[in-house]
């Protein structure tokens, strides 16, 4: 999948850059998406709600020159963002109940976040508030009919009727989730909170088996409680895609291009037809 159409060459190859140690493909289609679907220009003032470590805030103060302010309600995340050198507001907070004022926000993105949360509806009525009229929401959610390859140990037990295993050192696709969405729930909740929906789509059908627990039940606490040696942080951690001086033929770099390859399959047009995805992503508007 090529960049975002709105960047420069430039810009198109920073991101390069940024996503080189990017081993989840979902989440690299995810990124790409999004930025399209926020209308980015610099000036321009941007909530990333849900920042978790802030890899977005990352992104984004890369590319533009841009107002930007993260919020979580995890304290340790937001740490973590901290360490990694975030140069942008950090505000610890609840999505359900935004600590800004009305209309102070140019977009909001809402990435895998609206799943961990009681209410989604209160997080997306809130995200209206604080969006100026025309506003640009950007959200991702994981779907509920997932790839039987991304996450087999899950898809396999709930379809025997268990109740879907949210933690644990087999946890997969319901991490903390309170729910998955089909994408006609996702579009119920964003039309009822006020917004006008510009795209609704599904993403990344062809993946490679066990890669959620791979990346996020292995890799990345591993990364995050710093077992990984430093020497190898330029080629593995998220963060440190920059610094990735690993040329094409390193062993790491070699694996990401195969992955790749695996996940240009789902640029093809038959993929429109498949019934499981990993993601659901929606680009709305506030009435002007």
């Amino acid at each position: 999948m090529s960049a975002t159409p709105g960047l420069s060459a430039e810009r198109r190859a920073r991101l390069d850059r940024l996503l080189a140690n990017e081993v989840d493909m979902a989440f690299r289609r995810r990124v790409l998406k999004l930025l399209d679907y926020m209308e980015l220009r610099d000036g321009a003032r941007v909530l990333d709600c849900g920042c978790g470590a802030g890899f977005y805030l990352k992104v984004l103060d890369e590319l533009w020159n841009l107002d930007l302010v993260g919020l979580d309600d995890d304290p340790a995340k937001l740490r973590l963002a901290r360490d990694y050198g975030m140069r942008t507001d950090l505000v610890e907070g609840d999505a359900q109940q935004l600590p800004f004022q009305d209309a102070s926000f140019d977009v909001v993105l809402m990435s895998e976040v609206l799943e961990h949360l009681p209410s989604d509806e209160a997080a997306l009525r809130e995200a209206r508030r604080v969006l100026r009229p025309g506003g640009v929401l950007a959200v991702s959610v994981p779907h509920a009919r997932y790839p039987l390859a991304w996450d087999p140990i899950n898809r396999i037990w709930t379809g025997i009727g268990g109740q879907p295993i949210r933690t644990g050192p087999i946890v997969g696709i319901w991490t903390n989730h309170v729910r998955l969405y089909e994408p006609a729930l996702l579009e119920r909740r964003i039309l009822a909170a006020g917004f006008e929906i510009e795209t609704l789509e599904e993403a990344t059908h062809y993946c490679v088996p066990f890669m959620h627990f791979l990346v996020y039940g292995i890799g990345k606490p591993l990364i995050e409680h710093g077992l990984v040696p430093k020497r190898l942080l330029s080629t593995t951690d998220r963060f440190s895609g920059l610094e990735n001086r690993g040329g094409r033929l390193h062993p790491l770099n070699l694996v990401r291009d195969l992955l790749r390859l695996v996940d240009g399959l789902n640029d093809r047009k038959a993929v429109s037809g498949k019934r499981t995805f990993v993601n659901v992503l929606a680009k709305a508007r506030t009435p002007s």
